[in-house]
């Protein structure tokens, strides 16, 4: 007997921006696994079905990938962003040049590729799930910097909006909001402060990109059929809502 499935995807598409990062490679497994075709958008080459490479916060390359799925598959049923960037520092100590790219990535990106697939996912009433983060809700500090966490209390008014506008269209969109995790995003911190960091998790340990895969496959699966404009806290008590 085969394991029951959190989501069943077989003949659906997804669109996974960041797709060669921790949790963009997760979510592109995890939808494989579930029977989905992935088309892929990164900066680095990734393992999808269909692939683009361009940046997410670049109008033209978010088109490009879009438009090239939509050739390849005829279809797109869900969108997962999963790109980020994170900045640092105390704010005196950013550069606009520096403030500016952490918006971009973080927030524009949300912004291009929801302009760009609604007319796509309201043929097929599909989902949209954008990637938040703690530091959207509790203001951050300097490991991730200022734009990061506006950035991120950016992406969580996005949702709010888009899901009241796209429901009508039968589009749900959500946010998932993870405290640290366990990716290569990490891997700018030292030791100490990576351990220290984690003392201030009430679970004692990071998030896995798994456990984020899994809480995007949920939302865009039929158990959350009435979710849109949720937010899944998936901080390990770093945030309590």
């Amino acid at each position: 007997m085969s394991e029951p499935r959190l989501l069943a995807a077989a003949g659906r598409v997804v669109l996974v921006a960041g797709a060669a990062g921790g949790i963009g490679l997760a979510v592109t497994r995890l939808f494989q696994q579930a029977g989905a075709q992935v088309a892929g958008f990164d900066m680095r080459p990734a393992e999808t079905d269909f692939f683009h490479q361009g940046e997410a916060s670049q109008e033209e390359d978010v088109e490009r990938a879009v438009q090239g799925a939509i050739k390849h598959f005829g279809r797109i049923d869900f969108v997962v962003n999963a790109v980020g960037v994170t900045g640092a520092g105390a704010l005196a100590e950013q550069s606009a040049s520096d403030w500016q790219k952490v918006l971009d990535v973080n927030l524009n990106s949300a912004f291009l590729l929801a302009r760009a697939t609604f007319p796509f996912l309201s043929k097929t009433n599909g989902s949209l799930v954008l990637t938040g983060s703690t530091n959207g809700f509790n203001g951050g500090g300097s490991l991730s910097g200022a734009a990061y966490a506006v950035a991120k209390a950016g992406v969580a008014n996005l949702t709010r909006y888009l899901a009241k506008e796209w429901a009508p269209a039968g589009v749900r969109v959500n946010c998932v909001v993870p405290g640290p995790v366990d990716t290569p995003m990490l891997d700018r911190l030292d030791v100490p402060t990576q351990d220290a960091l984690r003392q201030t998790i009430p679970l004692k340990r990071y998030t896995t990109a798994d456990e984020v895969a899994g809480a995007i496959a949920f939302l865009c699966s039929s158990h959350a059929a009435s979710m849109t404009g949720a937010f899944m806290n998936l901080s390990g008590g770093l945030w309590l809502d």
